[in-house]
């Protein structure tokens, strides 16, 4: 059962200033070759956006980011690349949900309504498939059985779709805070800065107020109207201090 700070931490992510870079929906027009690289080679993608997200400093890794009952249980400081691998193809899922976590919490993403209800509907029909299959068991029906069968397939197809879109959309807000289309790479946080979870509030890194997807950080400032001198102070030709007629 997840513990009442998990609980307020998730409550605190409704409110974050920041939405991602692309939402859900537009993932596979935003970035088409690694959405279809992450449905195919989804546990691979999951291990190089997350020492990715780490800076590639591997020394900062922890189980599941930290997220997790296991977290900093499982010898990560020992050989962090070998944890990193089990988490992927063994809690593949979890692996996933927590680099996310990560992200929204360094860069104070929110989670929107579009997102959480294409997250919900996975999950409910994963609950939905699963509750079939077991009824199919209980009673022998074979109707039942092809029912439980056709919805656990389409629990399995929007799950990895899903999944694909979720690391498709973490890859294209990485590319936007290292810079690659952006006007400058951000600089490599300090150790401390990676670990969110004990900071209720965490520091908005280079991230300006969002007017909606796509539109942070603010763009430049408006230029200046043509023919009017720039806008400084002390205008240009005005008397130096202590000049007298």
């Amino acid at each position: 059962m997840a513990s009442q700070a998990q609980m307020d931490k998730m409550q605190l992510r409704q409110s974050y200033r920041n939405v991602w870079h692309t939402d859900l929906m537009r993932t596979i027009s935003a970035d088409t070759p690694y959405c279809c690289f992450s449905l195919f080679c989804g546990p691979c993608v999951s291990y190089l956006l997350r020492k990715r997200a780490l800076y590639n400093d591997m020394s900062r890794y922890t189980c599941c980011a930290g997220y997790m009952p296991c977290s900093g249980k499982c010898g990560e400081s020992k050989c962090p690349e070998l944890c990193l691998c089990t988490e992927v193809f063994l809690c593949f899922g979890n692996s996933v949900a927590s680099t996310r976590f990560l992200l929204q919490d360094e860069f104070n993403i929110q989670t929107t309504q579009c997102d959480n209800c294409i997250i919900g509907f996975m999950f409910c029909l994963q609950q939905l498939a699963c509750i079939c299959s077991l009824v199919a068991c209980i009673v022998g029906n074979d109707e039942l059985s092809d029912v439980a069968q056709a919805l656990n397939c389409l629990a399995d197809i929007v799950y990895c779709t899903v999944c694909a879109c979720m690391q498709t959309q973490h890859k294209v807000e990485m590319d936007k805070r290292d810079g690659k289309f952006g006007p400058q790479p951000m600089a490599v946080p300090p150790a401390q800065q990676m670990s969110r979870f004990d900071q209720p509030y965490p520091p908005n890194v280079g991230y300006g107020q969002p007017a909606a997807y796509g539109a942070y950080p603010p763009g430049p400032p408006p230029q200046q109207v043509q023919g009017y001198p720039p806008t400084t102070y002390p205008p240009q030709g005005y008397p130096a201090p202590g000049y007298q007629r």
